[in-house]
């Protein structure tokens, strides 16, 4: 089964894989493929775990897609996650580093300050952010 040369092989085995469906332009509801059911229990078991663990990359993947997709495609999403870490950590024999909680808001910094600005706006209050200095 990881003998495939592409993780989104395994993920299709499995029954995580993202499906698109689209036509006339509008994206479709779909459904997860049928896939390996002791594999995809598995995999749902140690997402659930995954995601309620504190300050990882899964679980700050599963808060952000929860709020535009809801929780069981954010589940699913996470699977998929969980799938492609193992078969890159199979094929490249690596050990699992994870990015940390904080990795969407350090990738954009910027981002994460607009959003906070907009958010402080909306509940009525105005306000300039000033960088911490490093301490030397």
């Amino acid at each position: 089964m990881l003998s495939s040369s592409r993780p989104a092989a395994i993920s299709a085995v499995s029954g995580v894989c993202p499906s698109h469906h689209e036509s006339a332009g509008r994206t479709k509801k779909t459904k997860v493929r049928p896939g390996n059911p002791y594999l995809k229990g598995a995999l749902g078991l140690a997402a659930f775990g995954a995601v309620r663990t504190k300050d990882t990359y899964l679980q700050a993947r599963y808060k952000r897609l929860t709020a535009r997709r809801g929780s069981l495609r954010a589940l699913v999403a996470v699977e998929h996650s969980i799938i492609t870490a193992i078969w890159h950590m199979l094929t490249d024999n690596i050990a699992y580093h994870d990015l940390g909680g904080t990795y969407f808001t350090q990738r954009d910094p910027e981002r994460a300050t607009r959003r906070a600005i907009n958010q402080l706006n909306q509940l009525g209050y105005t306000g300039t952010l000033n960088p911490i200095e490093d301490a030397a």
